[in-house]
């Protein structure tokens, strides 16, 4: 008899002995004449139990987490390949309430296959989209996504496809499509675990996309600290190119969609869609001026769409289901699921794919379970180093595009970064106009000089130098920066400073405001 074992090869779970604990399997299992079968899984996004071994059964698949090399002897002692019991059995993994109370449609594969595997993917719905939209209209594929209420979940929540239909309806000899995988959001990895996860889902969806608009031609810009996501992307498509459903005369469609890795320039800058494009093109990342869009002139001047890596690998989903089933999930104009990421001190931090409506408290609590010190809860910064610090207060706000801007807050890429009442806001208020300085491309005086004063008056307030004076200093140095920059770095920086200053005037030696500014 063999027995199917897996073991995580995503980043997270190598990081934590991944690796070792799969040898370690692998040699216990041959030492003692078993027959298994290693199968090396995407995670499951429940980083406190990585390394996270399951087994399957008939029954499905039994977890047991975290284990280390020096713990795979005693557990075949344990005889876990047939669900004996052990300390760290974890039961039915699928039953894991952390997972259970999610609704993964996006991630429904992650964790479950072998992310380079073409066979595993098309075994659990793959390229079920991609067959259905070879028998479409162009104009019929953008209509689906954009009945399905997609918006983009790389910040900015722009309708996706009004994005496409504006690019199928631009005329040129070369269309593009470019996927933003720059993923430099602190307290971020969704778009990193669909890329070492489930490469194919991201594949799939951009190679929808070009037959949508009239593209042939795509790329995915990579941020440079991620290796594994680059290895699997490559091995992906070139599997994908092999099985048909990548290259030339795709299906036998005798359409072509052809894709390329192209690793990032390590600054945060790039991962505005604009300065993007400028490093795909061999130059330094700056921002470009708008008009004209991307859209109209992208991507070596031609029509492109760029999209971030969980909006395209929303679309096969849409594609094979359909715009109501996506839609039916949501909350107002904020449709479908949102992949969100946990971090800071929480005592479980990892992924949760909910519906837009879940709250921050839910977050926090039901599925981050607290803070990790035991203290109070007492900011999150939620869509990354440019996001808002939002008190507890306005923790039970819900994941809503509208609703987060209401309260001069955005969701961005749903990242989560937690803090305990022991934080500094003035300290972390200082951190974000610090970072705007050493990452902007220095293109437009706002954001290149503005975050540099921003600094010093910052420096002047923690040191108690003439506070009310400096503090007045600051709001009108950010009313500069939000009206006057060219792009998202310096007119988003102010938001976590005077949401700091607004929810927190204590930490600045300042009286609450009777309404924000």
């Amino acid at each position: 008899m063999t027995f199917t074992v897996f073991v995580p090869r995503d980043s997270t779970a190598l990081a934590l002995g991944a690796n070792e604990t799969a040898e370690a399997i692998a040699k216990e299992a041959k030492a003692r004449g078993i027959d298994i079968k290693l199968v090396r899984n995407g995670s499951r996004g429940m980083f406190w139990l990585e390394p996270l071994v399951e087994v399957a059964t008939d029954a499905g698949r039994i977890g047991f987490g975290p284990i280390e090399a020096d713990e795979v002897a005693a557990l075949f002692d344990a005889d876990f390949l047939n669900g004996g019991k052990h300390d760290k059995a974890l039961g039915l993994v699928e039953e894991i309430p952390y997972l259970k109370k999610q609704e993964r449609l996006q991630f429904v594969r992650v964790g479950i296959t072998d992310p380079v595997s073409l066979e595993d993917y098309l075994a659990h719905e793959g390229y079920v989209g991609l067959k259905k939209a070879i028998t479409m209209e162009p104009a019929a594929i953008v209509q689906e996504v954009t009945d399905s209420g997609l918006r983009g979940r790389g910040g900015a929540a722009f309708p996706t496809g009004i994005k496409w239909k504006t690019v199928l309806g631009a005329q040129a000899d070369q269309k593009y499509i470019a996927c933003n995988a720059d993923e430099g959001d602190s307290g971020t990895f969704s778009d990193r675990m669909v890329m070492e996860d489930d490469p194919f889902m991201l594949i799939e969806g951009m190679t929808i996309a070009g037959l949508a608009v009239g593209a042939t031609e795509g790329y995915i810009y990579v941020r440079s600290e991620y290796p594994h996501s680059i290895a699997n992307l490559n091995e992906a498509i070139e599997n994908a190119k092999a099985g048909g459903y990548l290259g030339e005369n795709i299906l036998g469609s005798g359409r072509t969609f052809n894709l390329q890795v192209r690793k990032a320039a390590g600054a945060y800058v790039c991962g505005e869609e604009t300065a993007m494009l400028e490093s795909i093109e061999g130059k330094r990342g700056m921002v470009r001026a708008k008009p004209p869009l991307p859209a109209l002139v992208g991507l070596f001047g031609k029509p492109t769409v760029i999209n971030n890596v969980i909006s395209l690998s929303a679309v096969p989903l849409i594609l094979s289901r359909g715009a109501e089933f996506y839609k039916n999930y949501g909350m107002g104009r904020s449709r479908g699921t949102l992949p969100m990421q946990i971090a800071g001190n929480v005592k479980y931090g990892g992924l949760v794919e909910k519906a837009f409506g879940v709250t921050l408290r839910e977050l926090l609590y039901d599925f981050g379970g607290g803070s990790e010190s035991g203290r109070p809860i007492r900011a999150v910064q939620v869509g990354g180093p440019l996001g808002a610090y939002m008190p507890e207060s306005l923790f039970d706000t819900p994941f809503d595009y509208e609703a987060f801007a209401a309260v001069d807050s955005t969701v961005g890429h749903g990242g989560l970064v937690a803090f305990d009442d022991t934080v500094d806001m003035a300290k972390q208020a200082r951190y974000a106009m610090h970072f705007c300085k050493a990452e902007s491309c220095g293109k437009c005086t706002p954001c290149r000089i503005g975050s540099t004063r921003g600094v010093e008056v910052m420096d002047k307030i923690i040191a108690n130098q003439n506070r009310p004076q400096q503090i007045r200093l600051l709001r009108d140095l950010c009313d500069v920066m939000v009206t006057g920059s060219l792009c998202a770095m310096g007119n988003m920086t102010p938001f976590p400073v005077l949401s700091a200053l607004n929810h927190f005037p204590e930490d600045f030696g300042d009286q609450p405001l009777a309404t924000a500014a």
